[in-house]
């Protein structure tokens, strides 16, 4: 990674590219639009606190009790002040109610920083069912796992787990996605050169035992068990009758099996020690994207909670947006007398150069090949716009250029002229470009990000590095009227070939229980319990997510050779 610290000169040619705006603060749909996501973003607070407190006041105390810390205390001392971004909180949320629940999948995750070096932590929560793996949690930690596996980030695992939840274990144990898969990730990770430290403060047992073992570095805590079968397990196997501590207690394995490197007798001396080891480890070479000092935006980032507007009968300017994101809000923009659907540009975000590809909101007036002008919709992908993105796209690959996407999209345009056009053959060549690039990609859904337009904006499917999302985010086939109606239809048909015909309100009454399973599938919050979004972010905070993700990608210098293989022409 390039680092140049020398500040910009201010001339002409420079503060030319700085994006200005049009907003009236003071004006009523702006204000409408703060109450609206300002409500929206604290009803995501409270659930977000609610999840925090893991399984109950209850569960913490009982934790207490043990002599132990809980997994989020465990990474507030371990990690520098204020350094913890969380990613996965809202995984399993709404899941497992049958079992009580499951609050973050019994597993927190995230970056943290350790005397400044950036880690991946992996923490079991023991407040959540003994921290035992539900379905999610193992997904949860492969995608941690593959996120650091993506950039070459260190990795701390703090371990406190039960082992497989045994009442899911068919969901849990057998697939390539599954249980199994994390100590897979493990040995692999050891052979890329990822640095692996695994903490033992509490139970682990049967093959979860693996992880720790797995790893370059092993602690454990006085009172913690490490065994592939307990006391119970083993006297019913083998009528042997043994104590927790001479099976698998700390002084064993650190005297007799030789399994464990450091013993520490509680979790304080343990999380000081990871400390101490995470100072003492060397440099690795980092990756050549640019980056500069950071520069704020000239605009205030709290004005983007006014300026969003979710109703497809008000479009908002995306490149308000970006003027709050950006570093010095410089822009330089790609093509911007073509497919104006899509904006494309350079500028920088956190001092890193980034290419930004983005569906702007405001209809725009385009003249065709026959000189015939048209309105396009905003947020939709038309096929200019199509064909410029992919252009854009392979200029960043070939200039070593991170590429970070704005999502909101209604889709691909339909019809005869969008057909004749060659909407699908400019929508494969953008799809392409964005399949095979190289550099770190980072997605932020914004508002909509629906059908093929959501592939061709680097969805989860197409190897971003980071899925982020605003409250305001919906991800689906497509909007919930649309499904609604389309579904309805459907319904309606069948139903008359049977000879029945449905009155108006049965129509509205069908449609309205199709749109409110759509809406709730389609929320932000459905998609991250799922683990398609990687964190649900306050829109104030996206330039910092992006920096954050852009520091884990800086950590990889690997960049493999830029191909597109057979372009639709």
């Amino acid at each position: 990674m390039v680092d140049r610290n020398e500040s910009l000169s201010a001339n002409s040619s420079e503060s030319a590219n700085v994006l200005t705006t049009r907003v009236d603060p003071t004006s009523a749909r702006f204000e409408a639009n703060m109450r609206f996501l300002a409500d929206l973003m604290s009803q995501v607070r409270n659930e977000e606190q609610k999840i925090c407190e893991g399984g109950g006041e209850k569960a913490i105390a009982s934790q207490h009790a043990k002599g132990r810390l809980t997994a989020r205390e465990r990474i507030e001392r371990m990690v520098d002040p204020d350094t913890f971004f969380e990613l996965g909180l809202y995984t399993a949320h709404g899941m497992y109610e049958e079992w009580g629940g499951a609050p973050a999948a019994g597993v927190i995750t995230g970056l943290g920083r350790i005397h400044t070096r950036m880690v991946m932590i992996i923490a079991n929560d023991a407040t959540v069912k003994a921290g035992a793996f539900f379905p999610m949690t193992a997904k949860k930690v492969i995608r941690a796992q593959n996120i650091a596996m993506e950039n070459h980030i260190p990795t701390i695992y703090l371990v406190d787990s039960a082992g497989v939840f045994l009442p899911l274990q068919e969901d849990v144990f057998p697939d390539t996605d599954d249980f199994g898969r994390v100590f897979r990730n493990n040995a692999v990770m050891s052979a890329m050169g990822i640095p692996q430290i695994a903490a033992i403060m509490g139970m682990c047992v049967a093959g979860g035992g693996y992880l720790p073992v797995m790893c370059d570095t092993v602690l454990m805590t006085d009172g913690s068990g490490l065994f592939l079968a307990g006391p119970a397990l083993v006297q019913a196997a083998i009528g042997q009758k043994v104590s927790a501590e001479d099976l698998g207690g700390s002084a064993m394995h650190s005297a007799i099996s030789g399994t464990v490197d450091f013993r520490e007798p509680n979790d304080e001396a343990c999380i000081a020690r990871i400390r101490s080891i995470v100072e003492k480890w060397g440099y690795r070479r980092m990756s050549p994207w640019d980056r500069k000092k950071p520069v704020e935006p000239e605009l205030a980032a709290e004005e983007i909670y006014g300026i969003y507007d979710s109703s497809p009968a008000r479009p908002y300017d995306m490149k308000e947006v970006l003027a709050r994101l950006l570093d010095g809000s410089r822009f330089d923009e790609y093509k911007p007398e073509y497919g104006k659907t899509l904006l494309c540009g350079y500028g920088r975000i956190g001092g890193f150069a980034v290419g930004i590809v983005a569906n702007q909101k405001l209809h725009a007036q385009q003249t065709d090949h026959e000189g015939h002008k048209r309105m396009e919709f905003g947020g939709v992908i038309y096929t200019e716009s199509a064909e410029k993105a992919a252009r854009f796209i392979m200029d960043c690959n070939q200039n070593l250029i991170p590429l970070v996407f704005f999502h909101d999209v209604n889709g691909f345009m339909v019809g005869r002229d969008a057909e004749w056009s060659g909407i699908i053959k400019a929508g494969a060549k953008m799809v392409n470009a964005v399949s095979n690039s190289v550099v770190p990609k980072i997605s932020i859904i914004v508002g909509g990000s629906f059908g093929a337009g959501h592939y061709a904006m680097c969805g989860k499917a197409y190897d971003p590095r980071f899925v982020f999302a605003w409250p305001t985010a919906r991800y689906a086939v497509m909007s919930g009227d649309s499904a609604a109606g389309t579904l309805v239809e459907i319904k309606v048909k069948q139903l008359e070939r049977g000879g029945k015909k449905l009155s108006e309100e049965e129509r509205r009454e069908l449609f309205e229980s199709v749109k409110r399973t759509y809406d709730e599938q389609s929320d932000p919050r459905y998609g991250a319990a799922r683990l398609w979004i990687d964190k649900i972010i306050d829109p104030i905070e996206t330039r910092d997510a992006i920096t954050q993700a852009l520091e884990a990608a800086a950590l990889n210098p690997d960049i493999p050779e830029f191909k597109v293989g057979v372009l639709q022409t």
